[in-house]
């Protein structure tokens, strides 16, 4: 049965759901506080592009645009280490055939309006701010940006993929039974640039995320298709390599950089000024329940549970949120009560799952990707996946290369960790050198009759 949704936020989720569900024939207003990005530039803020991988493609290709969006993307099968002397190593992230990709947020924002604007059924409201949403009369009120007008009406149905400051959210927080958290890590985060070379080419390894651990903070950058890097410190607020211990001076910043980034300062001619402009911003984690209101509202995306990026899987996580939505709207059209706490079932523990290993993510980047003993249980693990490919399957490939529930990825990680752990990794090194049956019989006492 068609029904008249009323969609908040036009981001990434907001758009993507608006196509799936005017193709399952309801009719979309999907409202956006900012003015349209494709005839207006919005500024900063947000990140400039994003990793993609096999969860968000997967949820692309439900709508059939997920080839048009890897066209414009950089693929990146690896992690291009940078130590203090400016030395290089790349880890794979898993086989030779499997990357993220690097995308334009803007590019994919602007291509996902458009595509959402083809679908006859969708109407989308710029400069058009939610200023509050009335659980008892189901009333939503909507400021015109613009012109300052306002106008209230009520909603038939309401999903709000307006992000970690959902105006649903914080209407639902005055209601019996719902709870909501947000845990802020005590670092920040501020974007910098790696412009083209002089002759407009690439100045590091296009092909990788590059990373500078230095074990309490780091850098990291992502490549962009003009030959430019998007480069991100993350670094605590307080202590001696945190935010409060860079100086204001143009001298105290470039010392911060040439002592912990030597080999990055050449390639970031507008350092200072990208550091002045650009704001230093928080990072948390979004926790609440339950995400519906009785069978009329519901929340989705990052406005029910925004992560860190340390695992490049918020904007996946979201996409992913908007199929497995489809996929129960195949199977009960009708029931919206139903479908709303069927979807809250299945997507809070897996979104609860990849938002503590998206925290934990954040010590192996900045870390232990230069510790010898990790580095050889990820090469184990890697030799136990490409013997038993459907029995072994690292963390980082359950999650990042599979549409495994985060939860279920999870929980098999732990128990291999905990197999791996008892047996030893001497003990699996050896066998793997015997070969499969030595394997078998080492961790699974699985003995050739």
């Amino acid at each position: 049965m068609s029904r008249h949704i009323t969609l908040l936020g036009a981001g990434l989720t907001g758009p993507l759901l608006a196509i799936y569900l005017a193709r399952r024939g309801h009719a979309v207003d999907l409202y956006e506080r900012r003015p349209d990005m494709r005839v207006r530039d919005i500024g900063g803020g947000r990140s400039i592009n994003l990793a993609l991988s096999t969860r968000g493609l997967h949820a692309l290709a439900g709508v059939g645009i997920d080839q048009e969006v890897l066209a414009d993307a950089i693929a990146m099968p690896g992690r291009m280490i940078h130590d203090l002397e400016g030395n290089l190593s790349l880890q794979p992230y898993g086989t030779e055939a499997q990357a993220i990709n690097s995308v334009s947020r803007a590019g994919l924002n602007m291509l996902l309006l458009d595509r959402a604007e083809r679908e006859p059924n969708v109407t989308i409201h710029f400069s058009a701010r939610c200023t509050g949403v009335d659980l008892g009369t189901r009333t939503v009120t909507v400021r015109d940006d613009e012109t300052g007008a306002e106008r209230s009406f009520v909603a038939d149905l309401l999903i709000a993929a307006d992000g970690a400051n959902s105006s649903l959210r914080a209407s639902m927080e005055g209601m019996p039974g719902f709870t909501a958290a947000t845990e802020w890590l005590d670092h920040a985060y501020k974007e910098l640039e790696i412009p083209p070379g002089p002759d407009g080419s690439f100045m590091m390894e296009r092909h990788a995320l590059h990373i500078w651990p230095r074990h309490d903070f780091m850098m990291i950058a992502l490549p962009n298709p003009n030959a430019t890097f998007t480069c991100t410190l993350f670094a605590p607020y307080e202590g001696p390599n945190g935010f409060d211990s860079i100086g204001a001076g143009d001298d105290d910043i470039l010392a911060y950089f040439k002592t912990h980034f030597p080999d990055a300062v050449p390639m970031m001619p507008t350092l200072l000024d990208d550091w002045r402009a650009n704001p230093t911003s928080r990072l948390g984690t979004v926790f609440c329940s339950p995400w519906h209101v009785d069978d009329w509202a519901f929340l989705i995306g990052d406005a029910a549970h925004a992560i860190v990026p340390f695992y490049g899987q918020g904007m996946n996580c979201c996409f992913e949120d908007c199929h497995v939505l489809d996929s129960l709207l195949a199977e009960e059209s009708e029931d919206w009560g139903m479908i709303m706490r069927r979807f809250h079932e299945l997507r809070k523990p897996n979104a609860d799952a990849i938002a503590r290993l998206a925290v934990a993510n954040f010590l192996e980047m900045r870390s232990k990707v230069v510790d010898p003993d990790f580095l050889r249980k990820k090469k184990i693990e890697a030799r136990l996946h490409g013997m038993f490919p459907e029995r072994w399957i690292p963390l980082y490939t359950m999650v990042t290369f599979t549409i495994i529930p985060y939860a279920e990825a999870l929980r098999r990680a732990g128990e291999q960790d905990a197999l791996l752990d008892r047996i030893g990794v001497d003990a699996v090194e050896s066998a793997l050198e015997e070969g499969p049956e030595k394997v078998r019989e080492v961790l699974w006492n699985e003995v050739p009759a």
